[in-house]
């Protein structure tokens, strides 16, 4: 059995507000939104291409560290694909996303652009070779 890929979870102070601009930023579909009896807010979010992001609260009595949008160890961002790297940055600029590092241009062509999302989240941009 191969080992595929089966969510990614974000966790957040606001996971409605994060759901919604993951759902203005990159078409996610909010498939459920509950509280649990963990005592968190737990909404499951899909991409178009099949892959679910989960966006939940602290639980009962959790404490979080800091959100770091910067480069780090540990799982350190998540990419989307673009088809106008340009365009798709002054997008989610203008709905409050902040420019990291990029566009950077790679000797095969593509290229790649950083953002922190609302909530410190590193996201990573891929432009293919066209």
């Amino acid at each position: 059995m191969p080992f595929l890929v089966n969510h990614i979870h974000l966790k957040s102070s606001d996971p409605k507000q994060t759901a919604d601009w993951f759902v203005e930023a990159f078409k996610v579909q909010i498939m459920s939104d509950t509280v649990r009896d963990f005592g968190d807010r737990f909404i499951v979010t899909q991409t178009e291409g099949g892959l679910a992001i989960n966006i939940s609260s602290e639980r009962t009595g959790e404490t979080l560290g800091p959100a770091d949008a910067n480069a780090h160890y540990g799982l350190e961002h998540f990419g989307f694909d673009t088809d106008d790297m340009d365009a798709d940055i002054a997008r989610l600029q203008a709905l409050g996303a902040e420019l990291k590092e990029g566009p950077i241009a790679l000797p095969d062509g593509r290229k790649i652009g950083f953002i922190a999302a609302p909530g410190d989240i590193r996201i990573e941009l891929i432009q293919q070779v066209s």
